[in-house]
């Protein structure tokens, strides 16, 4: 445990904390949940635990960060930032547990899409945002199916080509990406 703590790691997860936040404000009000359509890029970073155990932090940080911008921030802050945490964390054991990168990569960002999608329609709703809909099951539905196919651009679309360039930055000795030894 003496190397949990590193001042690059520390860097590192305010970076990843920063990014995820500005990449989130950088698209207002589109970014939230506001819509059927979310537009958050920032989403890509949710794939950075499968190289980064600060990364989790880091994203719950820079999640919470973010949604204090949310129409829904009552609930957003608190149960958006634990959905990413809970996301986060699970990606970090897969990156852990699987050795294969296509299927690291395939089932770490799966985690952050199932429990956006199953979780963030129940914050939308719980704030009124089922108007329009015939039954609060037709909005949840609704509203989850349009959070799988964002959160799979965004995680997936984005995610890939960045786990790619972390890898291959990791393995050409790049010292931002590594913890004091090649791969």
């Amino acid at each position: 445990m003496k190397d949990v703590f590193t001042t690059k790691r520390l860097c590192r997860a305010g970076v990843i904390a920063a990014l995820y936040t500005a990449l989130t404000y950088a698209f207002g009000a589109l970014a939230y949940d506001a819509s059927i359509i979310e537009i958050r890029p920032a989403e890509a970073l949710t794939i950075l635990p499968l190289f980064f155990p600060e990364a989790v932090p880091a994203l719950w940080v820079g999640c919470m960060l973010s949604n204090l911008a949310s129409p829904f921030i009552m609930y957003d802050v608190p149960l958006g930032g634990l959905a990413t945490l809970v996301a986060a964390l699970l990606t970090y054991g897969a990156g852990r547990l699987l050795k294969n990168d296509v299927l690291r990569v395939a089932v770490g960002g799966l985690f952050p899409v199932l429990i956006n999608a199953f979780a963030i329609p129940g914050v939308i709703i719980l704030c009124g945002g089922a108007e329009g809909f015939d039954s609060t099951m037709i909005a949840y539905w609704t509203f989850f199916g349009s959070l799988c196919a964002t959160q799979t651009l965004w995680v997936y679309g984005l995610g890939i080509p960045l786990y790619v360039t972390v890898y291959k930055l990791r393995k050409k000795g790049v010292a931002v990406f590594l913890d004091g030894k090649k791969i």
